[in-house]
């Protein structure tokens, strides 16, 4: 009898732990049962600021002598864009750097030796400005300082946004929606319902010249060069289904 019952009883242990085991399996797999997508957003905008740079030289080997001209062709360069429209605030130079040269001359027995052929000064001058049409038209024509006496060495002008963290969170908000649209259209033609978001992780941000057919970057890119840009954002988001 005693032996008969334990059968029973462990019989019955077997029951519900296969009932258990696959409920557990059950659940298990209805909870990983999702749909994941990538939402993509982007917009065209313009940039709003504009930052130029450009440097010029004196050289000679009297030091005190090249700085003072340095600093007077400063002083002209200053005047320069003042007189274009360009206020004191939007101009920054930078200090000047001195760099002694010197060459190798050939001596006897086939011997070199070390010898000063003077001093180089450099400067730069950084604009940083709202006023895009102004700078450009500067920068363009800054050939002129030749005519005082001055080679200046222009660089191409750089392009920002200053309201890019308000354009990523926009784009963020629309790949959002995308994904989820997406998402619905995959639920719907696989005759499941689309249940909570379970997960988001936001992709690369990247900007690029607009209509230029500029490579995107694993790391995200970010074009300087254009003033019309285009930005983009990928968002991959994952559904539960039901």
């Amino acid at each position: 009898m005693k032996n008969h019952m334990g059968a029973i009883i462990i019989g019955f242990v077997i029951l519900i732990g296969t009932i258990v085991l696959g409920n557990a399996y059950k659940y298990k797999f209805i909870s990983n049962e999702t749909i994941v997508v990538t939402g993509l957003a982007e917009k065209d905008f313009t940039s709003d600021q504009i930052v130029w740079k450009g440097s010029f030289n004196r050289y000679g080997f009297d030091l005190k002598e090249a700085y003072s001209f340095i600093k007077s062709d400063e002083a002209i360069i200053r005047s320069y864009l003042k007189e274009k429209g360009l206020p004191d605030s939007a101009v920054v130079f930078s200090a000047v750097d001195v760099q002694k040269n010197f060459s190798n001359e050939s001596g006897p027995n086939g011997s070199y030796k070390s010898v000063f052929t003077g001093y180089t000064l450099s400067c730069e001058v950084k604009v940083d400005s709202k006023n895009i049409i102004l700078v450009e038209k500067i920068s363009r024509e800054v050939t002129e300082l030749l005519q005082k006496g001055i080679e200046f060495n222009s660089k191409k002008p750089a392009y920002y946004y200053s309201r890019l963290n308000e354009l990523k969170i926009d784009l963020l908000a629309k790949a959002a929606e995308d994904g989820k649209l997406r998402a619905e259209t995959i639920a719907k033609s696989s005759k499941v319902g689309l249940g909570s978001l379970k997960r988001a992780t936001m992709g690369v941000f990247q900007i690029t010249g607009k209509n230029d057919n500029e490579d995107f970057s694993y790391g995200g890119s970010f074009n300087t060069s254009s003033k019309e840009k285009t930005a983009s954002i990928t968002l991959r988001v994952e559904y539960l289904a039901n």
